[in-house]
Order: C-alpha cells, then structure tokens, then sequence
C-alpha cells in the first residue's frame, strides 16, 4: 500500500500568519503550515506557489490542476518578498502568466497589511491580476487578523477608518468588473464592511459565493439562508433558546432572531461571547472555543436548548481547543445542537 504524499510546508515567514499566531495545546493539524499547489487544487486551501518548481509547474499543466486558490497578497515584487518574509520568492506575476497560458485559472487573495500591501501597492496589484484577463476568477481582500499571540507583526489592527478607505478603493474596480466581466470580481471580506460599519451587499453582488470559505459573502449567505427556510421552521411557542455567536456577529443577529422568533414563537436570547482564547481582536464566531462556549452556557438550566455555530467544530466534532462536542454537551444542562 503506497504511503500519502507528504504535506508541502510554507517556508515563508509572514508576519500576518494566522498560524503563528496559534497558542499551544489546540487541534494538532492546525499548527500545519501547509504551502501546497495539490491542497490548493483538491481542498481550495490557498498556496503562496513561492515553493514551486518547474516540474511542478509541468505537472499543473499536464493535468490540468484548475482552479488553483493562490495567496498573492501583492504583485510587486519587492513588496511580495517583504509581507511573505522570504528574499528568494519568485515572481508571482511570471509564475501565474506562465500558469494562465496553460489554460489554467485562480482565485486569489490578499491579506491587506497597512503600510504594506494597500493604496499603491494595492492598486498595482489588481492591475496585474485585471491584466491576466480570464484566467483570474476572483479576488478577496480580506484584513490583517491578529491574536494576542500574535508576535511578527507588530502594527495595529485596522480601524474603521482604514478599512473604510480600503472600500472605497475596491469600489471602482468591482464596478469594472459588473461591466466587463459581469460580476465584481473583486470582493472585500465581510469583515472589512463590519469593521467600517458599512451595510453587507446584497446575494446579487456574491453570485455563487466563490470566495465564502474566506469570509467572503458569509453573513449575507445567512440571511439568505434564514429568509428562504423560515416557512419550514416548526412551532416553539414559549421555549427559551440560547443563540451563541461572536463578537462581529452580535450586532447583526438580533434582526434574524426577531423574523425567526416570530415565525417560531420561541423566546430566543442572543449570547455574544468574547473570544478569552485568541483575545478581543478574535471576533468571528467560528474562532470560539469549547471553552468559551461552555462558560456561555454553565448555569443556564433556564434555557431549553442552545444553539452554537456550526463552524466552531470540525467534521470530527472538535473544537479548536481541542475539546470534544459530545463532551461539552453532556456537561451543559440543556440541549446543544451546532
């Protein structure tokens, strides 16, 4: 029986990473700093291609290896070499040219880092992927996330005000991308429109939710959700249910609680737990703990279910923390359903 290929690990050091930013005693494969071309292809897991060689390069080719999901961050080279931390990354405009004219295509992102990779840099970078014409099929812009462990990157969250201005930069080139292309093409995260306090565009800006896994269009996916299966929902006349969310979530549930309390007649009490794990600037709901969660629920004997979010376990029924959903729901006195 052959073994798995080995996983490709990133050998860049950027000083966003999201991984080395992890404490210690979470799930084992999340401390994987994986950088591989086959993952990208297979999982949508987004590679740098800083690692890759020409016989990798035939290989995407020869079979086709279509849609890649590539982390670019930025165009210019130097500017690459910076966020990534690694002198010896190649050009990605060259890498992604060359990969194009083999037929195949991305979907990209980009970690905005300010001071780094946003106006100049920014714009420079959409220029080049715009450039590539068909062969890219989207881009994300998502902000820089930091946790309290964070320790390679030492500048500031990003404010409303940054955030804002990074917006209002996208806007012209979505609004190129509706006339030329038919869809925006590029797509601020959700989280940049909740840290500027702007409203979330609507289902027709998303279309097939391309970029969703990346927070891309997920709270409006939502709504979409809960509007489309409200007629289905059952009866609860009078039972209390506990709805547990994140920070960033917390000012956009009540208006979903209220149509699905009405429909159901359930008394629903909206939980908004902080992240005590990562530290306040964590604030998407799928980053929470078991821990948090279950100091949420310890004591609520009054609720009769309690309902978390489904992304905060993995398809093994596991936390971040390592902690077991089974376990968590045997030791709370009500109901938990994900």
């Amino acid at each position: 029986e052959l073994e798995p290929p080995s996983v490709r690990r990133c050998a860049n050091r950027c000083e966003f990473c999201f991984i080395e930013g992890l404490p210690r005693g979470l799930r084992k494969p999340l401390y994987v700093r994986d950088d591989d071309y086959r993952l990208s292809f297979a999982y949508g897991n987004f590679a740098t291609l800083s690692n890759l060689k020409d016989r990798d390069v035939a290989r995407i080719l020869e079979y086709r290896l279509s849609p890649l999901y590539v982390s670019v961050h930025a165009t210019p080279w130097e500017a690459r070499k910076v966020l990534l931390n690694n002198p010896r990354v190649p050009n990605i405009v060259d890498q992604l040219t060359r990969l194009a004219a083999g037929g195949i295509q991305f979907h990209t992102q980009m970690v905005i880092v300010p001071g780094l990779n946003d106006r100049a840099v920014l714009d420079q970078s959409l220029a080049d992927l715009w450039a590539l014409g068909d062969a890219v099929l989207s881009v994300a812009v998502v902000p820089v996330g930091l946790t309290q462990f964070s320790h390679l990157y030492t500048g500031n969250p990003m404010d409303a005000a940054m955030t804002g201005a990074l917006l209002d930069q996208l806007a012209p080139w979505a609004e190129r991308g509706g006339a030329e292309r038919g869809d925006p093409w590029v797509y601020g995260s959700d989280e940049l429109y909740l840290l500027a306090g702007r409203p979330l565009p609507g289902p027709e800006h998303y279309g097939d939710y391309v970029q969703i896994e990346n927070g891309v269009g997920a709270v409006t996916a939502l709504r979409e959700r809960v509007r489309e299966g409200l007629d289905a929902l059952p009866r609860l006349d009078g039972r209390r249910v506990g709805v547990v969310t994140g920070v960033s979530m917390g000012a956009l549930m009540p208006e979903l609680l209220d149509r699905i309390a009405e429909r159901t007649g359930a008394a629903l009490e909206l939980i908004v737990v902080e992240n005590s794990l990562f530290g306040p600037t964590t604030t998407t709901a799928g980053l929470l703990v078991g821990a948090d969660i279950r100091r949420a629920l310890a004591g609520r004997a009054d609720l009769d279910l309690a309902l978390i979010p489904a992304e905060t376990i993995n398809d093994h029924g596991v936390f971040l923390d390592d902690e077991r959903f089974v376990a968590l729901r045997e030791e709370l006195p009500m109901p938990v359903y994900p």
